[in-house]
């Protein structure tokens, strides 16, 4: 839902009490609720703006799932890791864990897993320059996903998506796509995605052959009032860093570092993360 504060409050209280017990408390089909806490706070720790912690926490938390010697428990630390790894732009730990999700799920039989794990590597794909080949990977694990109505992650596979089209100049596609997944986000209560959700359609609007700078700026400020809202500090770097371009490109560059600074010196770790380094990069050169 976009509470970031409480979830973390509740997160932590659970990871501590599972890390007291003697016993782990496992759910039905042996899913272990320390692993699914672990993930939730590498998540949490991430959106509020420590990316640092969160790779620690992603990290811990699938060593944990291995020990167990449990196949669904690593299964659902894996199907999770990736994502994460994308989020900091970490792209060489996001294909290793995808690759590992890939063969642990072929091994095991975990079909909903295979889909996912596919779809990280659409994601991965755009991302390093594979367009054409991501937008086709997370087009099929999309159906299958939703052929199996495992829709967990579909929207930030859907992101993905956009972000492919825009690249390939499909703007209308996907503009369309972009309003498809902010009406979702709002029905489904899936909150979290919205400042990513309204960032990616200001992007969008802004490739468009008639570029529609204004409705983009009016898609990242919504979105910047999102994030802040949530205390999601990592998304409203990365919409601040996009504005910020946008408003040096029209000459007003005074007001982009007024904006940018305050949110870039927030941050106490992960300086070599990619979107610290695009914000140090503007700043640099707004200086």
């Amino acid at each position: 839902m976009g509470d970031h504060n409480a979830s973390r409050t509740e997160l932590q209280a659970s990871f501590q009490h599972w890390s007291r017990s003697p016993q782990i408390g496992e759910v039905y089909l042996g899913l272990d609720h320390q692993i699914m806490v672990g993930i939730g706070l590498a998540r949490n720790l991430w959106l509020q703006g420590y990316p640092a912690q969160a790779t620690e926490r992603v990290r811990e938390t699938i060593k944990d799932a291995g020990r167990k010697n449990h196949p669904a428990s690593l299964g659902l630390a894996l199907s999770w890791a990736p994502g994460i790894f994308l989020w900091i732009g970490d792209f060489r730990s996001a294909k290793e864990h995808a690759d590992w999700l890939l063969s642990h799920a072929r091994t095991y039989s975990l079909r909903p897993y295979l889909a996912v794990g596919r779809g990280y590597k659409g994601a991965l794909a755009i991302g390093q320059g594979d367009t054409r080949g991501g937008i086709e990977d997370l087009r099929n694990c999309l159906e299958r996903l939703h052929a199996m109505r495992y829709e967990m992650l579909n929207t930030g596979f859907k992101l993905a998506l956009i972000d492919g089209l825009t690249a390939i100049g499909q703007a209308g596609e996907g503009l369309a796509l972009a309003d498809e997944t902010i009406r979702l986000v709002e029905e489904s209560g899936d909150l979290l995605y919205m400042p990513e959700a309204l960032r990616v359609k200001g992007a969008v609007l802004l490739s468009m052959p008639q570029r529609r700078a204004r409705d983009a700026e009016k898609c990242f400020i919504q979105s910047l009032d999102w994030s802040r809202r949530q205390t999601a500090r990592s998304w409203e770097l990365r919409t601040a860093v996009d504005l910020a371009s946008l408003w040096v490109a029209q000459g007003q560059r005074e007001r982009a570092e007024t904006m940018l600074q305050p949110i870039f010196e927030g941050f106490v770790e992960g300086s070599g993360t990619a979107d610290l380094q695009a914000a140090d990069e503007l700043l640099t050169v707004l200086r």
